[in-house]
């Protein structure tokens, strides 16, 4: 939503309505755009949005409102044109259930439905969304900065005599499917000694997966890091070979798009990714990386290693970043204005 509303801005005059966020002054002041932020406890903020924008449609002329989560739209009450982004778990209710008559009654009264991929469209359609209200728009990066040099030595330094280097950056939850990756490290590290597995991130399952790194005897092959500046998480990813996230569904949670891969090919990475989800919008399979069955270790061992080999990863890599190109929001955001106008 940052990149969208920033890229707008550059268009149209964009009043954002954001949580609360401590030290989010500096922020605000530094964009192009106005930022009205609504605290309290989370239980009563969507009402209390809702009756600031209520109250801002009526004293303002608006063209349109953009959501990202249909529960943003649920308590508003206007005729203006309406778009609302869907991503994939949050509307991935069971048909008939109370909770996806709710996603459907709001989705029916909007204009226009932005799914982040065809994966999140055909799920929509499943659950009872209206076909001809939806329109796909991936979603777009900035374009990549200039790394610093010293924090690329840094790397450098820290990853001398480890190769091939995978990595994955994104939460630890059981949908990003970590544990397969580690498991199959297991068998590759045969191949190759000095493999090295870097994983940035935090969340629910981090205990999990450095308990299965430990049992496997992988302590030396897996290296984590949380909490890092952007500039050595993107330096990580800079330096390393295959950006592998070989998603699956869990419960209800399932992998819209997966932006991660888009921000690796930038820096030239081929990805793995998973067959379900919205990956194969952001990974060409066998052109910019590949496409696997998340669920099957063998798939996700064989699909490493398919890439290592011959060092197959450096053809996708060069394919992957020319392909990034597309994704970048200049490109992304004339698809918002056709909808727009």
């Amino acid at each position: 939503m940052w990149g969208l509303a920033n890229e707008l801005s550059k268009h149209y005059m964009i009043k954002v309505f954001a949580d609360y966020h401590e030290n989010h002054k500096l922020f605000d002041e530094q964009v192009s755009f106005s930022i009205e932020r609504v605290g309290g406890i989370k239980l009563l903020r969507k009402y209390r949005k809702a009756q600031l924008i209520n109250e801002f449609i009526k004293e303002n002329k608006i063209d349109g409102i953009i959501a990202d989560h249909w529960k943003s739209l649920e308590h508003l009450k206007t005729n203006k044109k309406k778009i609302c982004l869907i991503h994939g778990k949050e509307i991935n209710h069971e048909k008939g259930t109370s909770l996806n008559k709710r996603v459907l009654e709001v989705l029916d009264s909007v204009e226009t439905i932005v799914a982040n991929s065809e994966y999140t469209k055909n799920l929509a359609i499943s659950l009872g969304v209206q076909q001809d209200k939806i329109v796909v728009i991936n979603p777009g990066v900035d374009p990549v900065e200039e790394l610093d040099k010293k924090t690329l030595d840094k790397v450098e330094n820290l990853l001398k005599h480890k190769s091939p280097k995978l990595i994955t950056v994104s939460r630890f939850d059981k949908r990003k499917n970590h544990e397969k990756v580690i498991m199959a490290l297991r068998n590759l590290k045969q191949i190759y000694p000095s493999i090295i597995y870097i994983c940035v991130g935090y969340g629910d399952e981090e205990e999990n997966i450095k308990k299965l790194v430990a049992e496997l005897g992988l302590q030396p092959q897996v290296m984590f890091f949380k909490d890092i500046s952007n500039e050595l998480k993107n330096a990580l990813v800079a330096k390393s070979n295959i950006f592998v996230m070989p998603s699956i569904v869990h419960k209800k949670s399932v992998e819209g798009f997966g932006i991660a891969y888009v921000e690796a090919a930038q820096y030239g990475l081929p990805s793995l990714g998973g067959k379900d989800g919205g990956a194969a919008d952001a990974i060409e399979h066998e052109k910019t990386g590949l496409i696997c069955n998340g669920n099957e270790l063998d798939e996700v061992y064989s699909s490493i290693n398919l890439m290592l080999e011959n060092n197959k990863f450096q053809e996708y890599g060069k394919a992957a970043k020319e392909n990034s190109a597309k994704f970048k929001w200049s490109t992304i955001i004339e698809e918002y204005k056709k909808i727009l106008n």
